[in-house]
């Protein structure tokens, strides 16, 4: 207990230690004074903290209001580790939580619907289809993975035998260049699966977890998935992507990039395999508080401690770019002499490399013997041609030609393709060398500019032709001299939209006279401006004069002239002085007045009669 005890006081100092700040720093020092040396305090009133189980802090009230939320949390601490009571006290905070030996609603229909499991690879396959062209090995291997994951799931649901026996995972490891799908098919496949599921990138992983994530961290993101279920997450699935960026260095001498690649495939191999993982991490803040308030906890049944990684399938996925070059070299090696034939050649295309890929080649890319060997199913992912990536803009579900539509219906504009404009587009993305990816890529430079301008205009139909993709900015500023007029006409809708707007939040109407209106259409013409910023930026002072004069005169309803809205300040400071003097005055205003207009000359010298009178 007593070195518990020391434990505690040591996270504690590293947990208030962590931020930079001087006044965080000095509060870190004061704690540690006080946890080690309670004469310091002794004036503190002690009382016990209640906490609900699991939960964080509760800072309890004191007579002392002013007592700041790290001293109270200092004083707490301070009496648990002083009375030796680290378990929680009794009362409400433990009184409504559920016993721990039931298992929760979310967790009953996660089982039930593994035990429901009856999908064939077959089904997976066409369900892939819809969203992924090409790769027919890579979702057959899946497919087949998958369904087999879910069947011995199911089967350690029903018996608790089976859990025991020992179980060779399918571990998949997928290769290809960038922008051929391997990423889209986890993600697809997470829609569809029914255990939790886990995506994470290779290279925020360090070896030892305190720069960088540390790979039980995987396990433990399998946790908070099933909802804090331990029992589910052991069937979980994790896919890690850009594995091939934790590579060490290469026997063929190249450079390593991860100066903690071993390591992080030593400890992944640990975890593909079998092992035990402890759902509180020791570099978690909060892990650790509630690891400390646990140690003594009693009464029902025992929360599970770790996690076994038996049952976890694993896939992988990476690029792999100097794969294709190590089984070269092999190749052309083993058929010097007479075994020897011009089929090499014509296996230089990466993907029919990257499928003769063996063991040894993954070893001398620079991965460990044991890690390579902990993932046996190994699929090469093919390069897509044009036909290809034509097919996903105009099959694919998820083609990113959907969401350039989607893009421009919500301005009102309907975007149409040309089946030869579509077929330059695939060209186009072909040679960038980045796959799918490279779709995006060429159709924005095309529309980038056309998604900027047409929608300040009033054009509903926009066609993307062969034309358009070999000159876009020419064709961009014939569509805007066409629509030159409309363009006014959209101006003189977003004046009327503004005063309806300033209406709305402010109660005050506003009526702006014909030639202010082309004056204030002109400016945004000229200066490039949409109505609403140009109106905003210009009559942003001008709520308070308003104000100022519904005050004095009871006037609600402003006409803008020419001159107001060219000087809109020193034309609104002449209305205030106007509506001061009538206040000043007494002369009753009449609400039913709907108009304020800055005072002429005749009627001010008419005004300064009658005061001298």
């Amino acid at each position: 207990m007593h070195s518990d005890l020391i434990t505690a006081r040591t996270d504690v100092s590293k947990i208030w230690s962590r931020p930079s700040s001087a006044g965080r720093a000095q509060g870190a020092t004061n704690m540690r004074r006080s946890i080690l040396s309670p004469s310091l305090r002794p004036s503190v009133r002690r009382r016990a903290c209640d906490m609900p189980t699991g939960g964080p802090f509760v800072l309890n009230d004191d007579t002392n209001t002013s007592e700041s939320p790290l001293d109270a949390l200092q004083r707490q601490l301070h009496d648990m580790l002083k009375n030796g009571t680290l378990g929680m006290t009794p009362g409400e905070g433990n009184a409504s939580a559920p016993p721990e030996n039931e298992p929760p609603e979310d967790y009953r229909e996660a089982l039930e619907r593994i035990r429901r499991f009856d999908r064939k690879p077959r089904e997976i396959r066409d369900y892939l289809d819809r969203f992924v062209i090409k790769q027919d090995e890579a979702k057959r291997a899946l497919a087949v993975a998958i369904c087999d994951h879910y069947n011995h799931v199911r089967r350690c649901t029903h018996d608790p035998i089976v859990q025991e026996r020992d179980y060779v995972k399918q571990n998949i490891v997928l290769l290809g260049p960038t922008g051929v799908g391997k990423t889209y098919l986890m993600r697809c496949l997470a829609r569809l699966i029914g255990v939790p599921f886990v995506k994470a990138d290779a290279t925020k992983f360090s070896e030892t977890g305190y720069v960088g994530y540390d790979v039980e961290d995987l396990v433990r993101d399998l946790v908070k998935n099933a909802n804090g279920n331990t029992d589910l997450a052991e069937y979980g699935i994790i896919f890690i992507d850009e594995i091939d960026k934790i590579a060490g260095s290469s026997h063929e001498g190249g450079s390593q990039r991860d100066v903690s690649g071993r390591g992080v495939q030593i400890n992944l191999l640990k975890l593909m395999e079998e092992t035990e993982v402890n759902p509180l991490s020791q570099t978690d803040m909060l892990g650790q508080m509630q690891a400390m308030f646990e140690m003594q906890r009693g009464g029902g049944g025992q929360r599970r401690r770790t996690i076994n990684t038996r049952h976890i399938l694993f896939i992988v996925s990476g690029a792999f770019d100097r794969i294709p070059e190590l089984v070269r070299r092999r190749i052309s090696k083993a058929r010097i002499g007479f075994g020897s034939d011009a089929s090499v050649k014509n296996d230089a295309e990466d993907s029919l490399l990257l499928k003769k890929a063996t063991t040894a080649d993954f070893i001398r890319f620079g991965f460990e013997p044991e890690f390579i060997g902990r993932l046996p199913v190994r699929i090469a992912c093919e390069s897509l041609t044009a036909a290809d990536l034509e097919a996903i803009l105009l099959q694919a579900e998820g083609s990113i030609l959907h969401q350039y539509r989607d893009d421009f219906r919500g301005y009102g504009i309907d975007l149409r393709i040309t089946p030869e404009a579509i077929k330059e587009i695939a060209l186009r993305a072909k040679d960038e060398k980045t796959g799918a990816r490279g779709l995006m890529t060429v159709m924005e430079k095309i529309l980038r500019n056309f998604k900027f301008e047409l929608p300040s205009t009033t054009i509903e139909t926009f066609e993307v032709t062969t034309d358009v993709m070999a000159d876009p900015d020419g064709t961009l500023v014939d569509i805007l001299a066409r629509n030159a007029s409309g363009r006014r006409h959209r101006l003189e809708k977003e004046l009327d939209a503004f005063r309806n707007g300033f209406h709305e939040e402010t109660g005050f109407t506003l009526t702006i006279e014909n030639d202010a209106a082309q004056w204030l259409i002109e400016e945004c013409l000229r200066k490039d401006k949409t109505m609403r910023s140009f109106c905003e930026q210009r009559f942003r002072n001008c709520l308070h004069g308003f104000k100022l004069i519904a005050r004095n005169s009871g006037h609600t309803r402003f006409t803008l002239t020419r001159d107001f809205v060219k000087e809109p300040e020193k034309e609104l400071s002449s209305w205030i002085q106007t509506s001061f003097a009538t206040a000043a005055d007494n002369r009753p205003s009449s609400p039913d007045e709907t108009t304020a207009k800055p005072p002429n000359k005749s009627q001010k010298k008419a005004d300064k009669k009658a005061d001298k009178n």
